[in-house]
Formats: structure tokens, C-alpha cells, sequence
């Protein structure tokens, strides 16, 4: 579980996060979502701990991290596996070569050892075979998946996603929501999606908030959106039309 405590931060004397306070739970997929300029990255890169906060407290179950000295950091950043956008491979290597590269740089682990490992993240996403492509022959959906498979070869216990469906169809989007889902249970990761895909929200939202202008304006879980009272979330929400439209049918 990730607890965050009052926690402020601002730029240039901007604030951008005013007192948040938030759970983020084990074996779920929590979102944050919201407008750009929300604050939902700077939430995120908080988490990450590449931004430090002005003020309040991060706890990684019972560690704060922002009391950590700098070594501590590094050891607990060893526990964090990261889905970038836009997946971020190493066009250079092959997707054995990129889900490998985390094993070699933090762990002692023989060559015969980091294959097995790789090969089993591998399978976990649906990629068998594909050990020696390239990124440039990968679709879009085969390079998110390579993305979450470098994520989880270490055996994170917190898994970060920043927008993992950008750039891809519909189609392929929920395939990779339910994957990331699906990984979360069966690991016991906690896991902190940031998206401003409702569709995603729809999907496999288990713990959702919303930031509006650095606050959090509403939590809940997709069940619970339909019953929102909260003006500036539901703008959010029905700015899609098959929500609202979703919502006009259920008040029949």
C-alpha cells in the first residue's frame, strides 16, 4: 500500500498539489485521473520520488519515503517497476535485450537465471517467440506489452503507468488495461495508473482520483461514478458522450 499525507508542491512559488491525501491499495489498480494540468503527473513523479514534496509524507507501506536518505531511496526504487508512455524501449535492443537490461543492472543473478526470468515475464504477456525482434517490428500493443514486461521482471511490489494506452485503438487499449489488471491480482502489486482515458476508468478502475487544479476533488471506485455529486468531476467524466448518454439511460 502507497499512503500519501498532506502532501503540498509547488514551482516557482505555483502551487500545484495542496493537501492531498490518498490510499493507494494493494492487489488493485488504482487511477488518478484528471485534465492536463491537473496535477496528476507532479502526483505521480511524487510517488516516484523524482519530485520531493514541500511538504507532507509518502509511506510505501510502513517506509516514508521522504524521509529516506538517498541509498534508501535507490534500494526502494529497486522495488518499483515503471510503465512509461509512449513504452520508451531501447530501440537499439531486441525485446530480450530490453526486459533483461533492469536484471543486469541491479541484481547478481547468472545469464541462465535472467533468461529464465525473462522468458517467464515473456510468456506472462502473451509474447512467446518474440525474444529477438526489435522495437521497430513491434505494433504499438506488442511494444506496451514489452513495456510491462521489463515493469514486472524484477518482481515489483509497486507498479507505476503513466497514460500506458497512449497511442493505441480502442481495441488493444482494454487488452492492455485488463493485462495490467490481471498482473496486479496475481503479483499482489500495488498498483497507480495515470490516465485520462474514461474508458480505462471504466474498465478496471478499482480506486480512482480525481485532481482538479492540484486538489483532490473526488474518490471512488467506477461503480460509485454514476452517483457522483461533485460539479467539476462530472464535467470530466460526461465531457465523453457515451457516458452521459450512459447516465441519461440509467435515471430512466
Amino acid at each position: 500500500m502507497i499512503t500519501v499525507q498532506n502532501l503540498c508542491k509547488s514551482f516557482d512559488q505555483v502551487n500545484i498539489l495542496e493537501k492531498i491525501n490518498a490510499k493507494f491499495e494493494r492487489g488493485k489498480t488504482n487511477l488518478i485521473i484528471g485534465q492536463s494540468g491537473s496535477g496528476k503527473t507532479v502526483l505521480l513523479k511524487c510517488l516516484l520520488g523524482l519530485h520531493i514534496p514541500n511538504s507532507g509524507k509518502i509511506f510505501f507501506n510502513d517506509v516514508s519515503l521522504t524521509d529516506l536518505k538517498s541509498k534508501e531511496r535507490r534500494l526502494l526504487r529497486q522495488e518499483m517497476g515503471i510503465v512509461f508512455q509512449g513504452s520508451a524501449l531501447f530501440d537499439s535492443m531486441n525485446v530480450e535485450e530490453n526486459i533483461i537490461f533492469p536484471l543486469k543492472m541491479f541484481t547478481s543473478k547468472t545469464d541462465d537465471e535472467m533468461l529464465e526470468r525473462v522468458n517467464e515475464v515473456i510468456k506472462r504477456v502473451n509474447l512467446v517467440d518474440s525474444n529477438q525482434k526489435m522495437p521497430s517490428e513491434l505494433s504499438g500493443g506488442m511494444q506496451k506489452r514489452v513495456a510491462i514486461a521489463r515493469a514486472i521482471v524484477m518482481n515489483p511490489k509497486f507498479l507505476f503507468c503513466d497514460e500506458p494506452n497512449s497511442g493505441l485503438d480502442p481495441k488493444t487499449a482494454i487488452i492492455i488495461d485488463n493485462l495490467i489488471q490481471e498482473i496486479t491480482k496475481e503479483y499482489g502489486i500495488t498498483t497507480v495508473i495515470n490516465t485520462h482515458d474514461m474508458n480505462s476508468v471504466m474498465e478496471i478502475g478499482e480506486n480512482i482520483i480525481f485532481l482538479k487544479d492540484g486538489l483532490k476533488e473526488w474518490e471512488g471506485t467506477k461503480e460509485e461514478i454514476f452517483n457522483s455529486k461533485n460539479t467539476n468531476f462530472d464535467e470530466f467524466v460526461y465531457s465523453s458522450e457515451i457516458l452521459k448518454k450512459a447516465k441519461e439511460f440509467m435515471k430512466k
